[in-house]
């Protein structure tokens, strides 16, 4: 009887603890590849923008350096083998984004009052 006792609750703590999954707690190692695949994500979206690897760091200083830099030399070498041209970033200009020109704003230069 005790046996039986011990067994019901040893399988009962196993089912609530592999439970643990739904509630959505990470462990150690979820939380470093997740890390990883953000810093390769922006190492590769660094090299797609045409931005060297130096400012890379500099902009995203919290990333891992050795992942960035993994993401930004796969992107590299899938740029040379596909002939992927890259997209660089609009210079800022003297005029913010969200103005529009005189011509294009309703109404235009045209109209006088």
């Amino acid at each position: 009887m005790r046996r039986t006792a011990i067994t019901l609750c040893l399988l009962a703590s196993v089912s609530l603890l592999s439970g643990c999954e739904a509630l959505g707690i990470e462990t150690a190692t979820q939380i470093n590849a997740k890390k990883e695949a953000e810093g390769k994500a922006i190492g590769s979206a660094c090299r797609h923008a045409v931005r060297s690897i130096e400012s890379c760091f500099s902009a995203y200083p919290r990333a891992g350096k050795a992942a960035v830099f993994a993401g930004w030399r796969e992107m590299d070498q899938y740029m040379r083998e596909n002939s992927v041209v890259g997209m660089p970033n609009e210079p800022a200009g003297d005029a913010s984004p969200g103005a529009a020109p005189e011509s294009a704003k309703p109404g235009g230069a045209s109209q006088k009052s």
